[in-house]
Protein backbone atom coordinates (compact mmCIF):
# COMPACT_ATOMS: atom_id res chain seq x y z
CA UNK A 1 0.00 0.00 0.00
CA UNK A 2 1.64 3.34 -0.91
CA UNK A 3 1.31 6.20 1.42
CA UNK A 4 -0.55 9.05 -0.53
CA UNK A 5 -1.99 10.73 2.14
CA UNK A 6 -1.93 14.81 1.77
CA UNK A 7 0.36 16.65 4.53
CA UNK A 8 -2.03 19.42 5.26
CA UNK A 9 -0.88 22.41 6.31
CA UNK A 10 -0.45 23.20 10.21
CA UNK A 11 -3.20 23.30 12.76
CA UNK A 12 -1.64 25.78 14.60
CA UNK A 13 0.84 28.71 14.53
CA UNK A 14 2.37 27.15 17.53
CA UNK A 15 4.32 24.32 15.98
CA UNK A 16 6.02 26.28 13.26
CA UNK A 17 10.01 25.04 11.98
CA UNK A 18 12.71 27.07 14.61
CA UNK A 19 15.63 28.63 12.31
CA UNK A 20 17.85 27.89 15.19
CA UNK A 21 20.11 25.12 15.36
CA UNK A 22 21.86 25.35 18.39
CA UNK A 23 25.20 22.59 18.88
CA UNK A 24 25.13 23.01 22.62
CA UNK A 25 22.80 22.95 25.55
CA UNK A 26 19.81 20.09 26.54
CA UNK A 27 17.58 18.11 24.24
CA UNK A 28 14.77 16.90 25.86
CA UNK A 29 13.29 13.50 24.86
CA UNK A 30 10.11 11.72 25.33
CA UNK A 31 9.52 7.86 25.52
CA UNK A 32 7.45 5.71 25.76
CA UNK A 33 7.25 3.82 29.12
CA UNK A 34 7.09 -0.13 29.52
CA UNK A 35 5.30 -2.30 31.74
CA UNK A 36 8.89 -3.47 33.15
CA UNK A 37 10.68 0.27 32.13
CA UNK A 38 14.10 -0.55 33.61
CA UNK A 39 15.74 -2.66 30.96
CA UNK A 40 14.51 -0.02 28.43
CA UNK A 41 15.93 2.58 30.46
CA UNK A 42 19.27 0.58 30.62
CA UNK A 43 19.82 1.01 26.76
CA UNK A 44 18.56 4.60 26.34
CA UNK A 45 21.17 5.53 28.83
CA UNK A 46 24.21 3.95 27.36
CA UNK A 47 22.98 5.37 24.21
CA UNK A 48 22.62 8.82 25.61
CA UNK A 49 26.22 8.51 27.37
CA UNK A 50 27.83 7.48 24.13
CA UNK A 51 26.11 10.48 22.69
CA UNK A 52 27.21 12.95 25.49
CA UNK A 53 30.94 12.01 24.53
CA UNK A 54 30.45 12.73 20.48
CA UNK A 55 28.90 16.03 21.33
CA UNK A 56 30.93 18.06 24.47
CA UNK A 57 28.65 20.53 25.94
CA UNK A 58 25.51 18.81 25.28
CA UNK A 59 22.53 16.98 27.76
CA UNK A 60 20.14 14.87 26.96
CA UNK A 61 17.11 14.67 29.41
CA UNK A 62 15.02 11.78 28.82
CA UNK A 63 11.63 11.90 30.11
CA UNK A 64 9.50 8.33 30.39
CA UNK A 65 5.40 9.42 29.47
CA UNK A 66 2.43 6.64 29.94
CA UNK A 67 1.07 5.54 26.26
CA UNK A 68 -2.63 6.02 26.98
CA UNK A 69 -1.90 9.97 27.62
CA UNK A 70 0.58 10.25 24.24
CA UNK A 71 -1.93 11.75 22.30
CA UNK A 72 -3.03 14.55 24.97
CA UNK A 73 0.61 15.01 25.61
CA UNK A 74 2.09 15.45 22.17
CA UNK A 75 -0.73 17.29 20.57
CA UNK A 76 0.21 20.03 23.26
CA UNK A 77 3.87 20.07 22.59
CA UNK A 78 3.46 20.86 18.57
CA UNK A 79 1.25 23.65 20.31
CA UNK A 80 4.05 24.74 22.93
CA UNK A 81 7.33 24.77 21.36
CA UNK A 82 9.19 26.57 24.66
CA UNK A 83 7.76 23.01 26.95
CA UNK A 84 8.18 20.86 23.71
CA UNK A 85 10.56 17.93 23.88
CA UNK A 86 13.10 17.73 20.75
CA UNK A 87 13.00 14.09 20.25
CA UNK A 88 9.94 11.47 20.91
CA UNK A 89 8.77 8.13 20.26
CA UNK A 90 5.18 7.64 18.73
CA UNK A 91 2.94 5.00 17.46
CA UNK A 92 3.57 4.13 14.08
CA UNK A 93 -0.22 4.62 13.10
CA UNK A 94 0.26 8.00 14.96
CA UNK A 95 2.75 9.33 11.88
CA UNK A 96 -0.01 10.98 9.40
CA UNK A 97 -1.64 12.99 11.74
CA UNK A 98 1.10 14.00 13.63
CA UNK A 99 2.33 15.30 10.14
CA UNK A 100 -1.26 17.15 9.40
CA UNK A 101 -0.85 18.94 12.65
CA UNK A 102 2.81 19.91 11.58
CA UNK A 103 4.67 18.71 14.64
CA UNK A 104 7.04 16.82 13.02
CA UNK A 105 10.08 17.76 11.37
CA UNK A 106 10.75 16.59 7.41
CA UNK A 107 14.32 14.14 7.95
CA UNK A 108 13.92 12.97 4.39
CA UNK A 109 17.03 13.67 3.75
CA UNK A 110 18.73 12.86 7.03
CA UNK A 111 17.50 9.23 6.56
CA UNK A 112 18.00 8.54 3.27
CA UNK A 113 21.66 9.56 3.73
CA UNK A 114 22.09 7.39 6.83
CA UNK A 115 23.97 4.34 5.98
CA UNK A 116 22.18 2.29 7.75
CA UNK A 117 18.71 3.18 6.81
CA UNK A 118 19.04 0.79 3.50
CA UNK A 119 18.35 -2.47 5.49
CA UNK A 120 15.16 -1.01 6.97
CA UNK A 121 12.19 -3.38 6.62
CA UNK A 122 10.31 -1.84 3.81
CA UNK A 123 6.67 -1.68 5.93
CA UNK A 124 8.59 -0.11 8.98
CA UNK A 125 9.90 2.84 6.36
CA UNK A 126 6.33 2.99 4.95
CA UNK A 127 5.16 3.71 8.81
CA UNK A 128 7.30 6.81 8.68
CA UNK A 129 6.29 7.90 5.14
CA UNK A 130 3.39 10.34 4.23
CA UNK A 131 3.31 12.09 0.81
CA UNK A 132 7.12 10.37 0.10
CA UNK A 133 8.32 12.35 2.89
CA UNK A 134 10.31 10.84 5.84
CA UNK A 135 9.14 11.70 8.82
CA UNK A 136 11.14 9.50 11.47
CA UNK A 137 13.07 6.72 11.77
CA UNK A 138 11.46 3.13 12.70
CA UNK A 139 12.30 2.02 16.39
CA UNK A 140 10.76 -1.38 16.55
CA UNK A 141 8.13 -3.48 14.52
CA UNK A 142 5.62 -5.75 16.24
CA UNK A 143 3.92 -8.66 14.23
CA UNK A 144 1.27 -11.09 15.18
CA UNK A 145 1.08 -14.98 14.91
CA UNK A 146 -0.38 -18.51 15.86
CA UNK A 147 0.02 -19.63 19.23
CA UNK A 148 -1.17 -23.22 19.78
CA UNK A 149 -1.42 -25.60 22.23
CA UNK A 150 0.99 -28.63 21.52
CA UNK A 151 -0.48 -30.69 24.85
CA UNK A 152 -4.28 -30.22 23.33
CA UNK A 153 -2.66 -30.84 19.76
CA UNK A 154 -0.68 -34.14 20.48
CA UNK A 155 -4.00 -35.46 23.20
CA UNK A 156 -6.31 -34.95 20.25
CA UNK A 157 -3.99 -35.87 17.59
CA UNK A 158 -4.20 -32.62 15.80
CA UNK A 159 -2.00 -31.63 12.93
CA UNK A 160 -1.40 -27.90 12.84
CA UNK A 161 -3.35 -25.99 10.74
CA UNK A 162 -2.04 -25.03 7.03
CA UNK A 163 -4.64 -23.14 5.68
CA UNK A 164 -7.50 -20.87 7.15
CA UNK A 165 -10.06 -23.16 6.43
CA UNK A 166 -7.81 -25.94 8.37
CA UNK A 167 -7.76 -23.19 11.43
CA UNK A 168 -11.29 -22.88 11.26
CA UNK A 169 -12.44 -26.53 11.43
CA UNK A 170 -9.74 -27.39 13.46
CA UNK A 171 -10.69 -24.18 16.42
CA UNK A 172 -14.24 -25.94 15.48
CA UNK A 173 -13.08 -29.74 16.16
CA UNK A 174 -11.04 -28.55 19.31
CA UNK A 175 -14.08 -26.72 20.99
CA UNK A 176 -16.33 -29.82 20.19
CA UNK A 177 -14.07 -32.11 21.98
CA UNK A 178 -13.07 -29.61 24.79
CA UNK A 179 -16.12 -28.29 25.82
CA UNK A 180 -14.61 -25.88 28.39
CA UNK A 181 -11.90 -24.50 25.80
CA UNK A 182 -11.93 -21.72 22.99
CA UNK A 183 -10.62 -23.48 19.94
CA UNK A 184 -9.30 -20.06 18.87
CA UNK A 185 -9.75 -17.11 21.15
CA UNK A 186 -10.79 -14.50 19.31
CA UNK A 187 -12.30 -10.73 19.88
CA UNK A 188 -14.81 -8.76 18.27
CA UNK A 189 -12.62 -5.73 19.50
CA UNK A 190 -9.56 -7.07 18.27
CA UNK A 191 -9.01 -5.50 14.73
CA UNK A 192 -5.22 -6.46 13.99
CA UNK A 193 -5.90 -10.13 14.55
CA UNK A 194 -9.04 -9.46 12.35
CA UNK A 195 -6.94 -7.71 9.96
CA UNK A 196 -4.95 -11.21 8.51
CA UNK A 197 -8.64 -12.68 7.31
CA UNK A 198 -9.70 -9.38 5.61
CA UNK A 199 -5.95 -9.50 3.90
CA UNK A 200 -5.78 -13.15 2.80
CA UNK A 201 -9.11 -12.91 1.01
CA UNK A 202 -7.10 -9.91 -0.95
CA UNK A 203 -9.38 -7.37 0.91
CA UNK A 204 -8.06 -3.80 2.01
CA UNK A 205 -9.19 -0.83 4.57
CA UNK A 206 -8.62 1.57 2.08
CA UNK A 207 -7.23 2.55 -1.35
CA UNK A 208 -5.31 5.65 -2.01
CA UNK A 209 -7.77 8.44 -4.33
CA UNK A 210 -6.62 11.74 -5.55
CA UNK A 211 -4.59 12.43 -2.68
CA UNK A 212 -6.67 11.11 0.10
CA UNK A 213 -8.05 7.33 0.72
CA UNK A 214 -11.47 5.85 0.14
CA UNK A 215 -12.98 2.81 2.12
CA UNK A 216 -12.90 -0.37 0.44
CA UNK A 217 -13.89 -2.79 3.56
CA UNK A 218 -17.09 -3.56 1.83
CA UNK A 219 -15.83 -4.75 -1.36
CA UNK A 220 -16.17 -8.49 -2.53
CA UNK A 221 -12.68 -9.77 -1.78
CA UNK A 222 -13.17 -8.15 2.19
CA UNK A 223 -16.71 -9.36 2.83
CA UNK A 224 -15.30 -12.78 2.26
CA UNK A 225 -12.52 -12.31 4.82
CA UNK A 226 -15.04 -10.53 7.66
CA UNK A 227 -17.10 -13.41 6.81
CA UNK A 228 -14.31 -16.45 7.64
CA UNK A 229 -12.93 -14.19 10.89
CA UNK A 230 -16.69 -13.55 12.41
CA UNK A 231 -17.30 -17.41 11.31
CA UNK A 232 -15.37 -18.21 14.51
CA UNK A 233 -17.76 -16.89 17.04
CA UNK A 234 -20.31 -18.75 18.40
CA UNK A 235 -20.85 -21.72 20.84
CA UNK A 236 -18.57 -24.12 18.39
CA UNK A 237 -15.53 -21.69 19.45
CA UNK A 238 -15.77 -18.54 20.87
CA UNK A 239 -19.02 -17.87 21.92
CA UNK A 240 -20.72 -14.35 21.13
CA UNK A 241 -21.50 -13.57 24.58
CA UNK A 242 -18.02 -14.14 25.74
CA UNK A 243 -15.85 -13.25 23.04
CA UNK A 244 -17.65 -10.15 20.91
CA UNK A 245 -15.90 -7.99 23.64
CA UNK A 246 -12.73 -9.34 24.04
CA UNK A 247 -9.77 -7.40 22.54
CA UNK A 248 -6.22 -8.55 21.88
CA UNK A 249 -5.17 -8.57 25.46
CA UNK A 250 -7.61 -10.47 26.60
CA UNK A 251 -7.03 -13.20 23.28
CA UNK A 252 -3.94 -13.38 24.52
CA UNK A 253 -5.28 -13.62 28.16
CA UNK A 254 -7.26 -16.33 27.61
CA UNK A 255 -4.43 -18.68 26.10
CA UNK A 256 -2.00 -17.88 28.94
CA UNK A 257 -4.29 -19.47 31.58
CA UNK A 258 -5.57 -22.12 29.81
CA UNK A 259 -8.67 -21.30 28.38
CA UNK A 260 -8.10 -20.97 24.91
CA UNK A 261 -6.16 -23.93 22.63
CA UNK A 262 -5.30 -21.39 20.06
CA UNK A 263 -4.48 -17.18 20.00
CA UNK A 264 -3.29 -15.33 17.47
CA UNK A 265 -0.61 -13.54 19.48
CA UNK A 266 2.19 -10.49 19.06
CA UNK A 267 6.11 -11.24 18.67
CA UNK A 268 5.40 -9.03 22.49
CA UNK A 269 2.93 -11.48 23.73
CA UNK A 270 5.70 -13.52 24.41
CA UNK A 271 6.69 -12.88 27.90
CA UNK A 272 2.55 -12.72 28.93
CA UNK A 273 2.53 -16.08 27.94
CA UNK A 274 5.81 -17.55 29.47
CA UNK A 275 4.69 -16.35 32.93
CA UNK A 276 1.57 -18.39 32.24
CA UNK A 277 -0.22 -21.53 33.00
CA UNK A 278 0.92 -22.42 29.43
CA UNK A 279 4.74 -22.20 29.83
CA UNK A 280 6.62 -25.18 28.21
CA UNK A 281 3.12 -26.53 26.35
CA UNK A 282 2.58 -24.26 23.42
CA UNK A 283 4.61 -23.12 20.17
CA UNK A 284 3.60 -20.37 18.17
CA UNK A 285 3.94 -20.66 14.02
CA UNK A 286 2.64 -18.18 10.98
CA UNK A 287 -0.80 -17.39 11.08
CA UNK A 288 -2.12 -19.61 7.53
CA UNK A 289 -3.46 -18.04 4.59
CA UNK A 290 -5.88 -19.48 2.32
CA UNK A 291 -3.24 -22.33 0.26
CA UNK A 292 -1.13 -24.67 2.40
CA UNK A 293 2.18 -22.66 2.28
CA UNK A 294 0.90 -19.17 2.68
CA UNK A 295 1.76 -16.91 5.32
CA UNK A 296 -1.94 -14.52 5.90
CA UNK A 297 -0.63 -10.84 5.70
CA UNK A 298 -0.33 -9.42 9.50
CA UNK A 299 -0.18 -5.96 10.66
CA UNK A 300 3.11 -4.70 11.10
CA UNK A 301 2.37 -2.67 14.70
CA UNK A 302 5.60 -0.63 16.45
CA UNK A 303 7.19 2.62 17.13
CA UNK A 304 9.07 5.23 15.75
CA UNK A 305 11.54 7.94 16.53
CA UNK A 306 10.64 11.44 15.09
CA UNK A 307 12.34 14.95 15.37
CA UNK A 308 9.90 17.84 16.48
CA UNK A 309 9.90 20.80 13.84
CA UNK A 310 10.12 23.50 16.58
CA UNK A 311 13.42 22.00 17.56
CA UNK A 312 16.29 24.13 18.37
CA UNK A 313 18.84 21.53 18.17
CA UNK A 314 18.00 20.26 15.09
CA UNK A 315 21.45 18.66 13.47
CA UNK A 316 21.76 17.24 17.41
CA UNK A 317 18.23 15.90 17.76
CA UNK A 318 18.56 13.96 14.13
CA UNK A 319 21.98 12.67 15.28
CA UNK A 320 20.17 11.51 18.94
CA UNK A 321 17.14 9.84 16.86
CA UNK A 322 19.58 7.99 14.42
CA UNK A 323 21.14 6.54 17.27
CA UNK A 324 18.19 5.68 19.50
CA UNK A 325 17.04 3.77 16.73
CA UNK A 326 20.27 2.13 15.49
CA UNK A 327 21.16 -0.97 14.95
CA UNK A 328 22.82 -1.48 18.02
CA UNK A 329 20.67 0.35 20.19
CA UNK A 330 18.08 -2.34 18.33
CA UNK A 331 19.79 -5.01 18.98
CA UNK A 332 20.18 -4.32 22.87
CA UNK A 333 16.53 -3.60 22.77
CA UNK A 334 15.62 -6.94 21.54
CA UNK A 335 18.30 -8.67 24.05
CA UNK A 336 16.59 -6.31 26.86
CA UNK A 337 12.87 -5.92 25.77
CA UNK A 338 12.24 -8.61 23.07
CA UNK A 339 11.57 -5.66 20.23
CA UNK A 340 11.74 -7.27 16.90
CA UNK A 341 14.77 -4.75 15.32
CA UNK A 342 13.05 -3.04 11.93
CA UNK A 343 16.38 -3.72 9.90
CA UNK A 344 15.88 -6.94 7.77
CA UNK A 345 19.58 -8.14 8.96
CA UNK A 346 18.99 -7.75 12.70
CA UNK A 347 16.36 -9.64 12.37
CA UNK A 348 17.96 -11.79 11.13
CA UNK A 349 20.77 -12.22 13.91
CA UNK A 350 17.97 -11.99 16.80
CA UNK A 351 16.28 -14.84 15.05
CA UNK A 352 19.03 -17.10 14.81
CA UNK A 353 20.02 -16.20 18.59
CA UNK A 354 16.11 -16.73 19.86
CA UNK A 355 14.28 -19.43 18.17
CA UNK A 356 10.76 -17.93 19.64
CA UNK A 357 11.47 -14.82 16.99
CA UNK A 358 11.38 -17.62 13.82
CA UNK A 359 7.80 -17.54 12.87
CA UNK A 360 7.39 -13.32 13.26
CA UNK A 361 10.09 -12.86 11.24
CA UNK A 362 8.92 -15.18 8.63
CA UNK A 363 5.81 -13.80 8.95
CA UNK A 364 7.00 -10.39 8.17
CA UNK A 365 9.16 -11.55 5.56
CA UNK A 366 5.94 -13.09 3.86
CA UNK A 367 4.71 -9.41 3.68
CA UNK A 368 3.04 -7.53 6.33
CA UNK A 369 0.57 -4.12 5.84
CA UNK A 370 0.01 -1.21 7.48
CA UNK A 371 -2.88 0.99 7.74
CA UNK A 372 -3.87 3.87 5.57
CA UNK A 373 -1.32 6.69 5.98
CA UNK A 374 -4.11 9.20 6.40
CA UNK A 375 -4.33 11.88 9.72
CA UNK A 376 -7.66 10.36 9.55
CA UNK A 377 -6.96 7.00 11.06
CA UNK A 378 -6.31 7.57 14.50
CA UNK A 379 -9.95 9.05 15.08
CA UNK A 380 -11.54 5.87 12.74
CA UNK A 381 -9.87 3.15 15.41
CA UNK A 382 -10.40 5.36 18.64
CA UNK A 383 -14.33 5.08 17.25
CA UNK A 384 -14.55 1.62 17.01
CA UNK A 385 -15.46 1.85 13.39
CA UNK A 386 -14.20 -1.86 12.64
CA UNK A 387 -14.76 -3.35 15.93
CA UNK A 388 -18.75 -2.19 15.95
CA UNK A 389 -18.95 -3.91 12.34
CA UNK A 390 -18.04 -6.91 13.50
CA UNK A 391 -19.96 -6.84 16.40
CA UNK A 392 -22.83 -6.43 14.21
CA UNK A 393 -22.04 -9.60 12.40
CA UNK A 394 -21.96 -11.48 15.09
CA UNK A 395 -24.48 -10.64 17.31
CA UNK A 396 -26.64 -10.73 13.97
CA UNK A 397 -28.11 -7.51 14.20
CA UNK A 398 -26.50 -6.46 9.92
CA UNK A 399 -25.01 -9.49 7.73
CA UNK A 400 -21.86 -9.08 6.28
CA UNK A 401 -22.84 -6.38 3.41
CA UNK A 402 -24.98 -3.85 5.47
CA UNK A 403 -22.14 -3.60 8.44
CA UNK A 404 -19.22 -3.22 6.18
CA UNK A 405 -20.54 -0.41 3.76
CA UNK A 406 -21.87 1.41 7.14
CA UNK A 407 -18.21 0.93 8.12
CA UNK A 408 -17.36 1.95 4.64
CA UNK A 409 -19.39 5.04 5.23
CA UNK A 410 -18.11 5.89 8.05
CA UNK A 411 -14.05 5.83 7.09
CA UNK A 412 -14.78 8.20 4.15
CA UNK A 413 -16.61 10.62 6.33
CA UNK A 414 -13.37 10.70 8.71
CA UNK A 415 -11.21 10.67 5.53
CA UNK A 416 -13.15 13.35 3.72
CA UNK A 417 -13.01 15.45 6.99
CA UNK A 418 -9.55 14.98 7.86
CA UNK A 419 -8.65 16.57 3.73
Amino acid sequence: MTATATACAPQSSGNSSSDKDEKTGTLRVWLFQEVNNKPKQQVVDETVAAFRKAHKGAEVKVEYIPVETRAQRIKAAFNDPKSAPDVIEYGNTDTAGYVKDGGLADVTRDFTGWSESKDTDPTAKQSVTVDGRIYGAPYFVGVRALYYRTDIFKDLGLEVPKTQAELIATAKRIRAAKPDLYGLAVGGAYTYGAMPFIWSHGGELAQGRGGSYSSVIDSAAAQKGIKAYTSLFGDDNCPAAKCAGMGGNDTVTAFASGKAAMAIGGDFSHQAIEAGKVKGAYAVVPLPGLKSGDIAPAFAGGNNLGVLKSTTHRTLAVDLMKRLASKKTQSELFDAMGFLPTFSDVREQVAAKEPFVKPFVQTLAAGAKFVPASPAWAGIDSSLVLPTMFQQVISGKKDVAAASEEAAKKMNDAFSSAG
